[in-house]
């Protein structure tokens, strides 16, 4: 956390938190071993964000929105999703486990984590876009 908030203050571009890796825990003697668990790429750097206090999460995946109905013919790409209705559609199993689940669920915890937080999710060919809120779906109160 002090290291990626040093290149903040200098003015880099962090990009930080992928997935992968090995998950370890800690012994009672401060060792650590290898645990079976699944590192989430995306829950991994809704902490990192909270963690530095950044005003906003951006995940990079493969799709430009995220969607309900997915491919299907009533498929609606989401351009703004309000924390309510990220809520109701996980709860209708809108969003698929391993794939879109984590990354609104990282978004919802990264915006519920303080005012005026915002998360998005899209390309990384329109991330620029996202940002100025031209592309992606942007998550937010």
């Amino acid at each position: 956390k002090d290291f990626v908030e040093s290149l903040i203050r200098d003015g880099y571009v962090i990009i930080a938190a992928g997935g992968g890796g090995i998950p370890v825990v800690a012994n009672e003697d401060g060792t650590l071993h290898g645990v079976e668990a699944v590192v989430d790429k995306d829950f991994a750097a809704e902490k990192l964000a909270e963690a530095i206090k950044a005003d906003v999460l951006l995940i990079l995946t493969a799709v430009d929105q995220v969607t309900i109905n997915y491919n299907t013919p009533q498929e609606i790409p989401l351009g703004r999703l309000s924390v309510s209705d990220a809520q109701n559609y996980i709860r209708d199993g809108q969003f698929a486990p391993g794939s879109m689940l984590p990354k609104v669920e990282a978004s919802l915890m990264f915006v519920k984590s303080g005012d005026g937080r915002r998360s998005i999710v899209t390309t990384p060919q329109r991330a620029y876009d996202a940002v100025k809120g031209r592309a992606g779906t942007s998550l937010s109160y």
